[in-house]
């Protein structure tokens, strides 16, 4: 069975240094329509260790229409969080199958 390709994205950090992430999942929230997007760092998967807890990031995202360009956003408020760790959860019971 062939591994699906998952979309890659650079992130640059404070000091400007890159990181490459692959996106998880991203999900929307029609109630607030606002979009999320749940992202693994790359380096994580090098050093797989099943015995380790996976580190993931989750932003709120925009995309511009006019380019092929994201703009990321912190989550900010504990709602925000739910939602997100809810789908994270849901997530990972879905791979475990």
């Amino acid at each position: 069975m062939a591994k699906e390709e998952k979309e890659r994205i650079i992130i640059p950090d404070e000091n400007g240094d890159e990181h490459l992430f692959e996106v998880l999942f991203t999900f929307d929230v029609e109630e607030t329509g606002k979009s999320y997007m749940v992202l693994e760092p790359v380096a994580n998967q090098e050093n797989d260790d099943d015995e380790e807890d996976i580190e993931v990031f989750a932003f709120r995202f925009e995309e511009n229409e006019d380019e092929d360009d994201l703009a990321l956003f912190p989550i900010e408020t504990d709602e925000e969080w739910e939602m997100v760790e809810e789908m994270l959860n849901t997530f990972a019971e879905q791979e475990g199958e």
